[in-house]
């Protein structure tokens, strides 16, 4: 945890923002793998209650009285029987105490809380839950069916909650360049061990060890795939191939859970071929340019048509692509090489507050999202950049046969992409590159002191040399 004043101002800044009401923030339960004795590890607590409560132990929940200028925190101590099988934990007055919260109440007091609330007609401001456990307690707290709980909660809460925890603080970066140090040891294993015959599994179970004997736990189920062209390949049984690319984006919790997320893409065969090279130096052009115009003030959606325009230049040299640059990223031709955004936010989620909704912590009412056209449907980030955000920069060029063939059948975009030469690249599979951002004073700087290497004669000299 931080320490006590963290916890104490950011809860005091959130009943600021809110401003009348009662903030009831649900922490997350334990979770069973497959029967309720056998539990998932590690345990993983909601962002926002760790956010405000600090308390990393399940079954809690935060309870913010603003009229009253009351906090709680609620849960049930555990008993003898836990104490025999699990250890003994803190009171919950005890927990409350070290992050500044002056009541401690059992769980049934949350009840009686809620039907009081209720009585005299006060809002109770509770954020969109994601798990099917929590919505339950919702329901039987407030009356509020599951399915209608998302369109209930509190989009005061949730604009609070986005504002604050965009912006991060010192000893948030603190903590992110924690994992960035996690990040860097997990990839540059990653390229170490991309070897022909060494399988996918073999090497994603050795970064989650990484992670786990340094840090909490991964930051997401890592990807690992010779097929960089499915976004999110699982690591499979298949040994690597000389002549392939192996994708790899993965990162690591620090055990105050802030993540790194990075992507690389490594030859199998310790070179890149010529047509490897070509594709890779483009991502690569793309990647720097994003770093290089992200500042504040700057819309990340300007930064993303930047790199798509980029992109469509450099594919139309190949004769991948053809027609008028502009026209061609307007009807989102660009959209069958890079089928996702540039970017996201990155602290605590490795798609921070994600269940809050990419809509509201990606955009604002300045920059709405383009929900309809394929690609830029999935842009998480389009609003203008401030100092303290963290954002990801990771484009891409896959070559998805499936998507090559709709395409082609349909007579999509066939102004601005050359079908027959794109077939030739139907094996080529898929490759992105990914840093962590942190947007600065007049510009941003990649979150970690050592950079995995990413150039292509850095990358192919760090495997010859490892």
């Amino acid at each position: 945890m931080f320490n006590t004043e963290t916890y104490v101002g950011r809860r005091a800044e959130l009943k600021k923002l809110v401003k009348s009401g009662i903030i009831v923030l649900f922490g997350n339960n334990s979770s069973p793998a497959n029967f309720p004795n056998n539990g998932y590890y590690p345990f993983r607590q909601d962002s926002t209650f760790l956010y405000y409560f600090g308390q990393n132990h399940d079954g809690l929940v935060g309870v913010i009285d603003i009229d009253n200028d009351k906090e709680t925190l609620i849960g049930d101590d555990i008993s003898i029987d836990d104490i025999v099988w699990y250890g003994s934990v803190d009171s919950v007055h005890d927990m409350a105490q070290q992050v500044g919260v002056a009541n401690s109440a059992p769980m049934k007091a949350l009840k009686t809380i809620c039907n009081e609330a209720l009585r005299q007609k006060r809002k109770i401001h509770f954020l969109p839950p994601y798990r099917a456990d929590i919505k339950i307690q919702i329901f039987d707290l407030l009356g509020i069916h599951p399915n209608q709980q998302k369109e209930s909660a509190s989009m005061e809460l949730i604009k609070a909650v986005v504002k604050m925890r965009n912006i991060k603080t010192d000893e948030e970066i603190e903590e992110l360049e924690r994992a960035a140090v996690l990040g860097y040891k997990m990839h540059t294993t990653a390229m170490k061990m991309c070897r022909p015959g060494v399988t996918e599994k073999e090497i994603a179970g050795t970064l989650a060890g990484i992670a786990n004997s340094y840090g909490a736990m991964v930051s997401f189920p890592t990807i690992l795939s010779q097929h960089g062209e499915i976004q999110h390949g699982a690591p499979s049984e298949a040994p690597l191939v000389a002549g392939k690319l192996m994708l790899c984006d993965c990162g690591a919790e620090t055990i105050n859970n802030y993540c790194s997320d990075n992507t690389r893409t490594t030859p199998v065969s310790g070179r890149f071929d010529q047509r490897q090279l070509e594709i890779y130096s483009i991502v690569e052009a793309c990647h720097d340019y994003a770093a290089s115009v992200a500042k504040p003030g700057v819309k990340w959606w300007d930064v993303h048509f930047g790199v798509c325009r980029l992109m469509t230049e450099k594919l139309k040299e190949l004769g991948l692509m053809k027609g008028d640059t502009d026209e061609a990223v307007a009807a989102g031709a660009h959209a069958m090489f890079m089928v996702h955004g540039l970017g996201h936010m990155m602290g605590m989620d490795v798609h921070d507050m994600e269940s809050l909704d990419q809509i509201n912590v990606g955009f604002d009412e300045e920059v709405r999202p383009n929900l309809e056209q394929f690609g830029t449907n999935c842009l998480r980030l389009g609003r203008r950049l401030e100092k303290g955000f963290v954002v990801t920069d990771e484009p891409g060029i896959y070559f998805i046969p499936a998507l090559i063939d709709d395409w082609k059948a349909s007579g999509h975009c066939k102004e601005f992409i050359n079908f027959d030469k794109l077939e030739t690249y139907k094996d080529f599979g898929g490759i992105r590159i990914e840093d962590d951002l942190l947007i600065t004073d007049d510009g941003c700087r990649f979150i970690g002191k050592d950079i995995i290497p990413y150039h292509p004669k850095d990358v192919e000299e760090f495997i010859a040399n490892n």
